[in-house]
């Protein structure tokens, strides 16, 4: 990715699915960043406190320290003014808000990285993810590798019956998979686990 730096403000997305490295990505530049000695903040999702609550940090334990929000408006009033880089990571989680915000902040000069999930487990866009992607100047689409056969994975396959868009986990619940092995809940399944949910 080559940015052209200048007096404005941009928007980096990194997307794809579960195990993709998203994370990582975001904390490799984010260490760039700090290395060049610029002030940033990170922010996460408070939903997802999988391995910490508060800072970011990747499936192969890569970490670095955040502050957990649940309302994406929080941002506004945390970020400093001489802040040059805001990091925002599990997007998807946030609300359509996410977008206004960003903009803001990339209108104000500084640089935005966000990282997200753009696909749910049923294979649909993920919450706000596609429009932010629209705002953005940058898009960085991350693969993982499938779990069924090596190849290049865009998907996350979701191994419990359960029925809700957002649950929170790792590879007990979650795998990569390709186009060709991944197998999204067909309407017919997902209107009887809600029967059966619904009936206890």
């Amino acid at each position: 990715m080559q940015i052209i730096h200048g007096k404005s403000g941009w928007i980096e997305i990194i997307c794809g699915p579960m195990f993709s490295g998203k994370s990582e990505e975001l904390i490799k530049r984010l260490r760039r960043a700090q290395i060049a000695k610029r002030r940033v903040q990170i922010f996460k999702h408070g939903f997802d406190a999988r391995y910490d609550a508060t800072s970011i940090v990747s499936h192969s334990q890569m970490s670095l320290p955040g502050v957990a929000i649940s309302d994406i408006n929080e941002v506004l009033d945390l970020v400093d003014d001489r802040t040059e880089l805001v990091a925002i990571d599990e997007a998807q989680f946030f609300s359509e808000d996410i977008v206004s915000v960003t903009n803001k902040l990339a209108n104000q000069g500084k640089r935005v990285i966000v990282a997200g999930l753009d696909l749910d487990y049923q294979g649909n866009p993920f919450g706000p993810m596609p429009k932010l992607m629209c705002a953005a100047e940058y898009v960085s689409k991350q693969l993982a590798i499938c779990m069924s056969c090596g190849d290049p994975a865009n998907f996350t396959q979701r191994l419990t019956a359960a029925t809700e868009q957002v649950i929170v986990g790792a590879a007990e619940i979650y795998e990569a998979r390709c186009r060709q092995h991944f197998e999204p809940p067909t309407e017919e399944i997902i209107k009887k686990e809600n029967k059966e949910q619904a009936n206890g």
